[in-house]
Protein backbone atom coordinates (compact mmCIF):
# COMPACT_ATOMS: atom_id res chain seq x y z
CA UNK A 1 0.00 0.00 0.00
CA UNK A 2 1.47 3.31 -0.86
CA UNK A 3 1.52 5.64 1.88
CA UNK A 4 3.92 8.18 0.92
CA UNK A 5 5.90 8.84 -2.41
CA UNK A 6 9.45 10.39 -2.49
CA UNK A 7 11.10 12.65 -5.03
CA UNK A 8 14.68 12.69 -6.13
CA UNK A 9 15.18 16.24 -7.51
CA UNK A 10 18.05 16.68 -10.13
CA UNK A 11 16.70 14.71 -13.38
CA UNK A 12 13.10 14.85 -11.90
CA UNK A 13 12.01 17.59 -10.47
CA UNK A 14 14.16 20.13 -12.67
CA UNK A 15 16.31 18.89 -15.91
CA UNK A 16 19.19 20.18 -13.79
CA UNK A 17 21.91 17.50 -15.16
CA UNK A 18 23.17 19.79 -18.09
CA UNK A 19 23.55 22.46 -15.70
CA UNK A 20 26.07 20.28 -13.63
CA UNK A 21 27.63 19.00 -16.37
CA UNK A 22 28.13 22.48 -17.56
CA UNK A 23 29.31 23.87 -14.04
CA UNK A 24 31.56 20.75 -12.99
CA UNK A 25 33.66 20.95 -15.90
CA UNK A 26 33.60 24.88 -15.69
CA UNK A 27 35.48 24.52 -12.18
CA UNK A 28 37.57 21.02 -13.42
CA UNK A 29 38.28 23.73 -15.90
CA UNK A 30 39.03 26.33 -13.58
CA UNK A 31 41.99 24.91 -12.20
CA UNK A 32 43.61 22.99 -14.81
CA UNK A 33 41.62 20.20 -15.27
CA UNK A 34 40.20 18.44 -18.77
CA UNK A 35 37.49 16.25 -18.44
CA UNK A 36 34.05 15.61 -20.43
CA UNK A 37 30.72 14.89 -19.98
CA UNK A 38 30.33 10.82 -20.54
CA UNK A 39 32.98 10.82 -17.79
CA UNK A 40 31.23 13.12 -15.39
CA UNK A 41 28.30 10.45 -15.63
CA UNK A 42 29.41 8.21 -13.68
CA UNK A 43 28.94 10.35 -10.81
CA UNK A 44 25.30 11.09 -10.89
CA UNK A 45 23.19 10.78 -8.27
CA UNK A 46 26.64 11.01 -5.82
CA UNK A 47 26.74 14.11 -3.15
CA UNK A 48 29.24 16.85 -3.93
CA UNK A 49 31.63 15.98 -1.16
CA UNK A 50 31.90 12.17 -3.20
CA UNK A 51 31.93 13.34 -6.57
CA UNK A 52 34.92 15.56 -5.44
CA UNK A 53 36.87 13.27 -3.44
CA UNK A 54 36.77 10.70 -6.21
CA UNK A 55 37.96 13.49 -8.56
CA UNK A 56 40.51 14.42 -5.81
CA UNK A 57 41.95 11.54 -5.72
CA UNK A 58 41.85 10.65 -9.36
CA UNK A 59 43.73 13.62 -10.68
CA UNK A 60 45.70 14.45 -7.44
CA UNK A 61 44.09 17.85 -7.29
CA UNK A 62 46.09 20.17 -4.26
CA UNK A 63 43.02 21.64 -3.98
CA UNK A 64 40.43 20.39 -0.61
CA UNK A 65 37.32 18.78 -1.00
CA UNK A 66 35.55 21.72 0.81
CA UNK A 67 37.36 24.09 -1.58
CA UNK A 68 36.35 22.30 -4.84
CA UNK A 69 32.64 22.63 -3.94
CA UNK A 70 32.42 26.20 -3.09
CA UNK A 71 33.65 27.06 -6.60
CA UNK A 72 31.09 24.65 -7.86
CA UNK A 73 28.55 25.89 -5.75
CA UNK A 74 28.90 29.65 -6.06
CA UNK A 75 28.42 29.23 -9.39
CA UNK A 76 25.13 26.67 -9.59
CA UNK A 77 23.84 29.29 -7.45
CA UNK A 78 24.41 32.32 -9.39
CA UNK A 79 23.06 30.34 -12.99
CA UNK A 80 19.66 29.12 -10.79
CA UNK A 81 19.22 32.66 -10.02
CA UNK A 82 20.00 34.20 -13.66
CA UNK A 83 18.25 31.38 -15.61
CA UNK A 84 14.37 30.55 -16.33
CA UNK A 85 13.64 27.40 -15.58
CA UNK A 86 10.36 25.16 -15.20
CA UNK A 87 10.16 22.40 -13.41
CA UNK A 88 9.77 18.68 -15.72
CA UNK A 89 6.81 18.43 -17.42
CA UNK A 90 4.39 16.45 -15.15
CA UNK A 91 5.90 17.06 -12.10
CA UNK A 92 3.64 19.75 -10.89
CA UNK A 93 0.13 17.82 -11.96
CA UNK A 94 1.79 14.66 -10.17
CA UNK A 95 2.31 16.58 -6.95
CA UNK A 96 -1.61 17.73 -7.16
CA UNK A 97 -2.77 14.25 -7.82
CA UNK A 98 -0.68 12.93 -5.04
CA UNK A 99 -2.02 15.74 -2.70
CA UNK A 100 -5.92 15.06 -3.98
CA UNK A 101 -5.07 11.37 -2.53
CA UNK A 102 -3.84 12.12 0.32
CA UNK A 103 -0.44 10.64 -0.47
CA UNK A 104 2.02 12.77 1.32
CA UNK A 105 5.36 13.51 -0.13
CA UNK A 106 8.96 13.72 0.10
CA UNK A 107 12.16 14.35 -1.32
CA UNK A 108 15.39 12.36 -1.27
CA UNK A 109 18.34 14.11 -2.73
CA UNK A 110 21.74 14.09 -3.27
CA UNK A 111 22.17 17.79 -3.71
CA UNK A 112 23.10 20.45 -0.53
CA UNK A 113 19.96 21.58 1.02
CA UNK A 114 20.94 25.42 -0.12
CA UNK A 115 20.63 24.13 -3.67
CA UNK A 116 17.70 22.25 -2.89
CA UNK A 117 15.37 24.87 -1.05
CA UNK A 118 16.66 27.17 -3.66
CA UNK A 119 15.77 25.08 -6.54
CA UNK A 120 12.37 24.60 -5.09
CA UNK A 121 11.56 27.98 -3.99
CA UNK A 122 11.83 29.07 -7.47
CA UNK A 123 9.42 26.62 -8.50
CA UNK A 124 7.12 27.46 -5.53
CA UNK A 125 7.12 24.09 -4.37
CA UNK A 126 8.85 24.09 -1.08
CA UNK A 127 5.50 24.12 1.00
CA UNK A 128 4.76 20.52 -0.79
CA UNK A 129 7.06 18.71 0.96
CA UNK A 130 6.59 16.80 4.14
CA UNK A 131 10.47 16.23 4.44
CA UNK A 132 13.07 17.28 2.54
CA UNK A 133 16.55 15.32 2.92
CA UNK A 134 19.91 16.58 1.80
CA UNK A 135 22.37 13.41 0.53
CA UNK A 136 25.06 15.24 2.97
CA UNK A 137 22.81 15.17 5.86
CA UNK A 138 23.31 11.13 6.32
CA UNK A 139 26.49 9.60 7.29
CA UNK A 140 26.28 7.62 3.19
CA UNK A 141 25.05 9.07 0.05
CA UNK A 142 23.48 7.28 -2.74
CA UNK A 143 23.80 4.18 -4.06
CA UNK A 144 24.34 3.63 -0.02
CA UNK A 145 20.17 3.40 1.55
CA UNK A 146 20.61 6.47 3.91
CA UNK A 147 18.39 9.40 2.53
CA UNK A 148 16.21 6.84 1.61
CA UNK A 149 15.79 5.48 4.97
CA UNK A 150 16.03 8.71 6.75
CA UNK A 151 13.21 10.53 4.76
CA UNK A 152 11.13 7.49 5.44
CA UNK A 153 11.59 7.74 9.38
CA UNK A 154 11.20 11.17 9.32
CA UNK A 155 7.12 11.19 7.68
CA UNK A 156 6.96 7.92 9.80
CA UNK A 157 6.05 5.39 6.79
CA UNK A 158 7.75 1.87 6.52
CA UNK A 159 10.11 1.61 3.32
CA UNK A 160 7.98 -0.81 1.97
CA UNK A 161 4.85 2.03 2.07
CA UNK A 162 7.41 4.01 -0.16
CA UNK A 163 7.44 4.41 -3.61
CA UNK A 164 10.48 6.61 -5.54
CA UNK A 165 10.56 8.66 -8.61
CA UNK A 166 14.76 8.41 -9.80
CA UNK A 167 16.60 9.17 -12.76
CA UNK A 168 20.46 7.72 -11.92
CA UNK A 169 21.63 4.42 -11.51
CA UNK A 170 23.01 5.34 -7.94
CA UNK A 171 19.08 6.83 -6.89
CA UNK A 172 17.95 3.61 -7.91
CA UNK A 173 20.15 1.11 -6.46
CA UNK A 174 19.87 3.62 -3.06
CA UNK A 175 15.54 3.12 -3.16
CA UNK A 176 15.97 -0.64 -3.98
CA UNK A 177 18.47 -1.08 -0.90
CA UNK A 178 15.76 0.93 1.17
CA UNK A 179 13.25 -1.57 0.51
CA UNK A 180 11.32 0.97 -1.41
CA UNK A 181 9.26 0.12 -5.20
CA UNK A 182 11.41 2.47 -7.33
CA UNK A 183 10.01 4.45 -10.61
CA UNK A 184 13.12 5.10 -13.12
CA UNK A 185 12.36 8.09 -14.81
CA UNK A 186 14.17 7.76 -18.48
CA UNK A 187 15.78 11.19 -19.00
CA UNK A 188 18.34 11.79 -21.88
CA UNK A 189 19.84 15.09 -20.04
CA UNK A 190 20.75 12.19 -17.08
CA UNK A 191 23.66 11.09 -19.33
CA UNK A 192 23.41 6.59 -19.96
CA UNK A 193 21.93 5.50 -16.92
CA UNK A 194 20.88 1.73 -16.09
CA UNK A 195 17.76 2.01 -14.73
CA UNK A 196 17.01 -1.81 -14.84
CA UNK A 197 17.13 -2.34 -11.39
CA UNK A 198 13.85 -0.26 -11.11
CA UNK A 199 10.35 -1.52 -10.43
CA UNK A 200 8.57 0.77 -13.33
CA UNK A 201 10.29 2.40 -16.20
CA UNK A 202 8.73 5.73 -17.95
CA UNK A 203 10.00 8.07 -20.29
CA UNK A 204 7.71 10.77 -19.28
CA UNK A 205 6.13 11.63 -15.76
CA UNK A 206 2.59 11.64 -17.39
CA UNK A 207 3.27 8.08 -17.66
CA UNK A 208 2.76 7.56 -14.05
CA UNK A 209 -0.38 5.83 -12.62
CA UNK A 210 -0.91 6.22 -8.90
CA UNK A 211 -3.85 4.38 -8.77
CA UNK A 212 -1.29 1.91 -9.88
CA UNK A 213 0.79 2.52 -7.12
Amino acid sequence: MLKAFIFDMDGVIIDSEPMHFEMDLYTLTSIGVASSKEKLEQYVGMTNPEMWRLIKEEYQLPHSVEELIQLQLTKKLAYLDETDMEPIPGISELIQELREVNVPIGLASSSPRIFIEKVLSKFNLLHEFACITSGEEVPKGKPAPDVYLETARAMNVEPEHCCVLEDAKHGVAAAKSAGMRCIGFVNPNSGNQDLSAADFIVRSIEEINIKEL
